[in-house]
């Protein structure tokens, strides 16, 4: 069976400071044996963590559109913030990933969701994560299962851990799969595991952002090209 976290951020989001080498060993030492590494419009981590990982990863990118976030998975290529939500399922589809919501009632504000759960978007939806370990606002994941179950789709979970304690908070206990090809097979087959985070864990996605432009001021001044196309880790 694999134990799988399917929302996870790395050093390379803006608001997280993990260094990839901390998530290999806090996974290792919780026997987690898959993870998606969803960073915020990069998959610059999660390709190298692929590359250092003994466990499967998930290339996963959380992607802002214009309308709110979907998560793209199996990706190869990274899919720039700002575009339409239809644009961005386009840009998954096309090579060969898997399009999620994640956390579809469980940030602000609500009124995006509205849209990206609308008919129109959610036919092409392969699955929609049910259970977000961060999300605190109530009934928000029974409300996401109702909607997996009246749009017939794989329900996942993650932890969306920003901080090294939080990876594996909830996971996906499910089938092993070798790809895209039966990974929503097993995944509709699988338990979900966990519980919430504390609200106090949102204080640590604050620091880490005040720390990172804290310290892209600091190189930009000693050295403008110094930051240029990289992430603080």
């Amino acid at each position: 069976m694999i134990k799988a976290d399917l929302h996870v951020h790395s050093c390379y989001s803006p608001d997280c400071c993990i260094p990839l080498e901390v998530i290999v060993q806090r996974c290792c030492r919780l026997g987690l044996n898959c993870l998606a590494l969803s960073d915020h419009n990069t998959i610059q981590g999660a390709l190298k963590l692929k590359e250092i990982a003994p466990f499967y990863v998930i290339v996963a990118e959380e992607i802002m559109t214009n309308t709110g976030e979907l998560m793209g998975l199996f990706l190869t290529e990274e899919i720039p913030a700002g575009l339409s939500a239809e644009e961005t399922i386009i840009r998954i589809k096309e090579q060969g990933g898997l399009v999620n919501i994640p956390h579809p009632f469980g940030r602000w504000p609500l009124d995006n969701y509205k849209k990206l759960t609308s008919p129109e978007i959610m036919e092409q939806l392969d699955m929609i994560e049910v259970f977000n370990a961060r999300t605190p606002l109530p009934n928000s994941s029974r409300k996401a299962r109702e909607l997996a179950r009246k749009y017939r789709l794989p329900g996942g979970a993650g932890s969306d851990a920003h901080t090294a304690s939080e990876i594996g908070r909830c996971y996906v206990e499910m089938p092993e799969f070798s790809g895209t090809a039966d990974f929503l097979q097993s995944l509709s087959r699988g338990k979900i595991n966990g519980h919430k985070s504390s609200p106090i864990v949102h204080l640590a996605t604050t620091w880490a952002k005040v720390r990172k432009k804290q310290s892209m001021y600091h190189n930009t001044v000693l050295d403008p090209g110094k930051t240029e196309g990289r992430h603080i880790c």
